[in-house]
């Protein structure tokens, strides 16, 4: 049994366990199927504006509570009876699969990714190897509860895309003009390619870890990516993101590729493999369909901080990426990019009525 959220804030007792039906709604979206209304998920719905995930890691490091199977399963399953999302994503961190192989990274309150010995030389490339299950076991017995916990409702993994884990490495954490990295890019190419190369295979390790434990769709996140133009994109990063998300064609799962400010990249990402293409909400997605062609689903794409706009302007912004997102091969409804943490859920909980509601059927 979980607990499905209803109105009101209140709970009712729901019974899953039944196994996961081909025709889930969202998994239907992903393959451009029809469906009877838009499926909706969140990224960052997993934590961050949820007062019981703030309770629950209190004094529990980022970390800690991402090789917590329990605490996994328990934060991952929180959005789901608050919201009623049509997909779960599990609760993780991209930087996750680096610090199994032994990577010294921190996650810093307020400031993001924090690598202790950044990666810029050929020396540092044998700190980096592939991720096999016996480094993050952890993560495969929660997918594994999840999977059971879930039941009919579909749970996503995901990764780092190798360029936004290069940035993390290369420049020490979160930057704002990336130089060390498109230094790195410009000045030592061939070993530039070869740290790409190590990610791309760190990510799909992970990414099979995830897989063989029975998630039942992919997303693979090149947040940063959108810091570059589409000749450097195609050039130092495409032949990666191919590679990893080329790695599962065949794995019978919806693969999504996702980026911030991404608008120019689109076509190029598209190229990549993905079933499903994220979309941030610079884009109108009738417009972005039209740049990402006719064979892929999108998904996205409401301003994050739309969830701060009076109800009939919030309405108005929900009901039109509904309408633009019928006009693409296929439409998951998300945000833009992940939930801010001054979010009120009782918000994200109405946007799930509003997308169910709006959707034809």
């Amino acid at each position: 049994m979980y607990c499905v959220a209803v109105p009101g804030g209140e709970t009712s007792g729901a019974s899953v366990g039944e196994p996961e039906p081909r025709d889930a709604l969202f998994l239907r979206a992903c393959r451009g199927e029809p469906t009877e209304r838009t499926p909706v998920w969140f990224m960052r719905q997993a934590g961050r504006a949820l007062p019981e995930y703030r309770r629950l890691r209190a004094n529990i490091a980022m970390l800690d509570s991402c090789r917590d199977p329990a605490m996994v399963t328990e934060i991952t399953l929180q959005p789901v009876r608050r919201f009623r999302t049509d997909a779960a994503i599990l609760f993780s961190d991209i930087v996750l699969p680096l610090v199994a192989i032994g990577m010294n990274i921190d996650i810093v309150a307020g400031v993001g990714p924090v690598v202790a010995d950044p990666i810029r030389d050929r020396a540092a490339l044998s700190r980096l190897r592939p991720v096999t299950g016996d480094d993050v076991p952890y993560v495969a017995d929660a997918v594994r509860t999840l999977v059971g916990e879930l039941g009919p409702i579909p749970l996503i993994g995901f990764s780092g895309a190798p360029f936004t884990l290069a940035s993390y490495l290369v420049e020490g954490g979160p930057s704002r003009t990336y130089a060390r990295t498109k230094q790195l890019m410009y000045t030592e190419p061939r070993l530039w390619h070869e740290l790409l190369g190590r990610l791309a295979d760190i990510a799909i390790g992970y990414l099979r870890v995830q897989v063989e434990a029975g998630v039942s769709a992919i997303q693979l996140f090149d947040s940063w990516a959108g810091v570059l133009d589409e000749v450097d994109y195609r050039r130092y990063v495409l032949p990666h993101s191919e590679r990893v998300l080329g790695a599962f064609a065949d794995a019978g799962v919806p693969r999504i590729h996702f980026g911030v400010n991404t608008g120019e990249l689109l076509g190029a990402m598209a190229e990549a493999g993905a079933d499903v293409v994220g979309v941030d909400w610079r884009v109108p997605l009738d417009e972005a369909a039209r740049r990402i062609g006719p064979m892929r689903a999108v998904q996205g794409n409401l301003d994050p901080a739309a969830v701060f706009a009076p109800a009939d302007v919030l309405a108005d912004k929900v009901h039109d990426v509904c309408v633009r997102g019928g006009k693409a091969g296929g439409h998951v409804f998300n945000l833009g990019h992940g939930v801010l943490p001054e979010t009120d859920p009782g918000v994200l909980a109405h946007i799930v009525d509003l997308v169910h509601a709006a959707s034809p059927g």
